[in-house]
This record gives C-alpha cells, sequence and structure tokens, in this order.
C-alpha cells in the first residue's frame, strides 16, 4: 500500500515525516514513564510489566513463545515468572493440549488492578478520538499498525 505523492510540497512533506517520527519518540518516551510510573506503583520492574502485557495480550502462551517475544534469555525469563507468579498476576499451568508442556495465563482479578493504573491514559486516549471521524482513527490505526510491524522487523538478525 504505497501512495505516491507527487503533488505533495516536498519540503512541507519531510518537516511533516520528522515531525510524526518526533511525536512518535515523545509518545515512546511517554508512555515508558508511565509505565515505570505504574510498574512502581504495583512493585513491579519495568521487565516484569513487560512480560506481563505480553502475556495479558497473547496469553496463555508458552515460556518459551514469551522469551522469544519479550527478547529475553529463557533463564531470566523463569525468574521474572516467578516474581509474577508469587504477586499473583500469573499462574502457570499445564497446556490443555500437551499435558507435559506448560503455559503462563494472566490472573483477571490483577489485570483489573493494573488496568485501574492506566485509566487515566485510556480517557484522554478516548477524548483525543472522539475528535477524529472514523475514517481518520482507521488511517491512525493502520499507520500505527505498520509502525508495529516495522518495529518488529527492525529487531530481527541482519536488519
Amino acid at each position: 500500500m504505497t501512495a505516491t505523492h507527487e503533488e505533495d510540497d516536498p519540503r512541507l512533506r519531510r518537516r511533516t515525516v520528522t515531525e510524526v517520527k518526533g511525536r512518535m519518540r515523545d509518545l515512546r518516551n511517554n508512555l515508558a514513564l508511565l509505565n515505570r510510573q505504574v510498574a512502581g506503583r504495583l512493585e513491579l520492574r519495568d521487565v516484569d510489566m513487560d512480560c506481563l502485557d505480553t502475556v495479558s495480550a497473547a496469553g496463555p502462551i508458552s515460556p518459551t513463545a514469551l522469551a522469544r517475544a519479550t527478547g529475553l534469555h529463557p533463564a531470566t525469563l523463569t525468574g521474572i515468572l516467578d516474581r509474577l507468579e508469587r504477586g499473583g498476576w500469573i499462574v502457570r499451568e499445564r497446556a490443555q493440549h500437551d499435558r507435559r508442556a506448560v503455559v503462563v495465563r494472566a490472573l483477571p482479578d490483577r489485570n483489573g488492578e493494573l488496568y485501574q493504573q492506566f485509566s487515566t491514559m485510556n480517557t484522554a486516549v478516548d477524548e483525543i478520538c472522539a475528535d477524529y471521524t472514523t475514517e481518520q482513527l482507521q488511517v491512525v490505526a493502520e499507520f500505527l499498525r505498520r509502525s508495529a510491524v516495522a518495529g518488529r522487523e527492525a529487531l530481527e538478525p541482519g536488519a
């Protein structure tokens, strides 16, 4: 889905693309600060939050798949899962399809506590979205999806 933009003013386009990249950097920084703040309130480490978010989004998930998704060494991940399990954030259980395999699942009671910590940000985003048409939001969502894919691809060896 590559569009041509010959009719665009090249200087304005370069400035706008630079601004988009700068705003993405600002957003990343602010979300990282928010995540650290929430992690501190919940007595979690940043890496714990990353793993918990991945488990919540993708779970139930095997520890191997979680290690791959987070880029963590399996031994490091074991310690993180131990902390999350002790804190009542996740549970490790036998996989239904193979009783020898283990999957990690987030516990809904604690997830509600986590989501509550982000309620101010979620409300703010809802208010921002209210200013845009559905069609505009679809463009923003597609841009963010493609940016996330580009980020994942940049992690691949040789990228």
